[in-house]
């Protein structure tokens, strides 16, 4: 990108800032034939007290922003609608920062119940919890999007499988899906076999954005970065007698695509010119390189995403030891992984492993998959992530998981805490519901993936450098590896006798899970074993059965030479 598409990106991203939080409500419908078109205000009036309302979207993919000012703005006018509850698959909050998400109901008395799987993403409704003013409830990505589907299609709240056992979702285990709030209700039970009973309340109102929709009110994602649950939620909010309600920003012919939402299950069209398709981009002026109909090269795409990131300092620093951790990691994996493989990227250190896998040339061998529908092309960090630049095919979220319970070979993952046993929380930080994190996927990829690489830093708030081709540890920090995890997302104990192998990379060496325990595979050079992991370490750690872990090699630590190739 030269300095005059770099000036352009800058003032993208400069126009959406300073005009993020201003909406219109009484923008006029497009088409005055047809009663589905209406304004926001008008649209936001068909949702009643006590409704159960179904979001579709990740991050900042599909945020039906003037619906959510709307509903706001008609309860501080009219006190209605009141005790409304959003179920949702996580990601359509701003961490408190982002106007314009589903943040703009935490207002004690309209939205009273929130039932999510990634619950960090909705800080106000946290607070709220807090207060004791709103039921948080954690769930995983994948069941709601199946019980979204089984609403759709059968009118049932619920579906049966193994997803969770031995997590905190498993009543046996954890908390299940109570998180805080007053007579919050367990939406998860044992059943016969011993199997998980996961249920959600009956959704009868739908509310999400759309690419476009044509003059009879058919609904088209087209040139959209997800499509996610818009699908199934508006088809399960009409079996059950409610409404649909979808914000658009583009109007387009009939035919604009052989696939569509039909206007049968549509009851409020909102046009709206601000409509985004992504953060930062208008759904009239999308970026086609977050579609399968690209004409823009893969690394313009790249450059451009992280530049945007880069301008609203989302993309964490990082430092020479995290590039060593990745090439690490990067390392682990082509050692194990083969041609062909499907692969999911998490977020944090594992994009810095992706990263690596695409600059290379070796992402061409595998399939990479993203839980939000998404397949192919190369995942999207930061602020977009759920879209991918230069996606092949982009389809619904419950067929994406679908795919990834019918095949997945390894998932890449982050980790807050690992413990002695193998256990990996990632869902929660601290007490409260304002450090609740949710899984979002992760225990979906967990429970389905053959293979596990967790990426993660050594120690908390600790300082490592390379010194002369060694690591050295200026501040040891927190332990990260402890003797247990404050929750468990991903049980060790399950995943041997899944037969999964699960590996950890950190910034002092490399773990595998084994039946003896945690054993140190690799350690970096100038790292001290005894001093600096065995005796720092509270988890137990045990050596090779040989007594001598792989000391790292110096193309891993300067990058120099560094080469890797998958097998097959």
């Amino acid at each position: 990108m030269n300095m005059f598409g770099k000036l352009g990106v800058v003032l993208h991203v400069m126009r959406w800032r300073m005009n993020w939080d201003k909406y219109d409500l009484y923008y006029p419908p497009p088409v005055k034939d047809n009663t589905k078109f209406m304004n926001a205000w008008d649209a936001v009036q068909l949702i009643p007290d006590n409704a159960v309302i179904g979001i579709s979207g990740i991050g900042g993919n599909q945020r039906p922003s003037l619906l959510f000012w709307g509903i706001r703005d008609r309860f501080l006018k009219e006190g209605h609608p009141r005790n409304i509850t959003i179920v949702g698959i996580g990601g359509q909050g701003g961490r408190g920062l982002v106007p314009g998400t589903v943040e703009e109901l935490a207002i004690e008395g309209l939205n009273t119940r929130l039932i999510t799987s990634h619950t960090e993403m909705f800080k106000a409704q946290q607070k709220l919890a807090d207060e004791g003013k709103l039921e948080l409830q954690c769930t995983l990505l994948g069941n709601v999007t199946y019980i979204f589907r089984a609403q759709a299609e059968e009118g049932r709240n619920y579906i049966i499988n193994d997803t969770g056992k031995g997590t905190f979702i498993d009543p046996r285990v954890g908390t299940g899906t109570p998180v805080a709030g007053s007579g919050t209700e367990q939406w998860v039970e044992i059943v016969e076999g011993g199997r998980f009973k996961h249920s959600l309340p009956m959704i009868d109102t739908a509310v999400f954005s759309a690419a476009a929709a044509d003059r009879k009110g058919n609904i088209y994602f087209k040139y959209s970065s997800v499509i996610c649950e818009a699908y199934s939620i508006s088809k399960a909010a009409r079996r059950s007698g409610g409404r649909s309600l979808v914000n658009v920003g583009m109007l387009v012919d009939e035919g604009f695509d052989r696939e569509f939402l039909p206007a049968e299950y549509v009851d409020a069209v909102v046009y709206w010119p601000e409509t985004e398709q992504t953060a930062t981009v208008k759904q009239r002026k999308y970026w086609d390189f977050f579609t399968p109909y690209s004409k823009t090269p893969i690394e313009e795409g790249l450059e451009k995403v992280r530049l945007v990131n880069k301008i609203l300092k989302i993309t964490p620093e990082r430092f020479p030891i995290d590039e060593v951790l990745a090439r690490l990691g990067t390392r682990i994996f082509a050692d194990h992984a083969c041609k062909g493989d499907h692969v999911d990227v998490g977020f944090g250190l594992p994009e810095e492993v992706a990263r690596l896998l695409y600059e290379s040339g070796v992402m061409r061998d595998l399939y990479m998959i993203n839980e939000s529908g998404v397949f192919g092309g190369v995942s999207a960090p930061g602020i977009f992530f759920g879209a991918a630049v230069n996606p092949d095919e982009i389809i619904p979220a419950c067929d994406t998981f679908d795919r990834i319970y019918a095949r997945l070979d390894w998932a890449l993952l982050g980790a807050l805490q690992v413990d002695s046993q193998g256990n990996v929380n990632v869902s929660k930080r601290g007490e409260g519901a304002i450090n609740h994190v949710g899984p979002g996927g992760f225990i979906d990829l967990i429970t389905a993936s053959r293979s596990i690489l967790f990426c993660c830093a050594w120690a908390e708030d600790g300082e490592i450098e390379i010194q002369k081709g060694n690591i050295k540890i200026v501040i040891p920090g927190k332990p990260k590896f402890i003797k247990q995890v404050d929750e468990i997302t991903f049980n060790g104990a399950v995943g041997l006798e899944r037969e999964q192998q699960v590996y950890f990379v950190t910034h002092v060496g490399a773990f595998r899970l084994t039946r003896r325990g945690l054993e140190l595979t690799h350690v970096m050079p100038g790292i001290d074993i005894e001093k600096d992991i065995l005796d720092f370490s509270p988890a137990n750690i045990v050596l090779p059965e040989s007594g001598e872990p792989k000391v790292v090699t110096e193309d891993v630590i300067t990058g120099m030479g560094f080469k890797f190739a998958l097998r097959g």
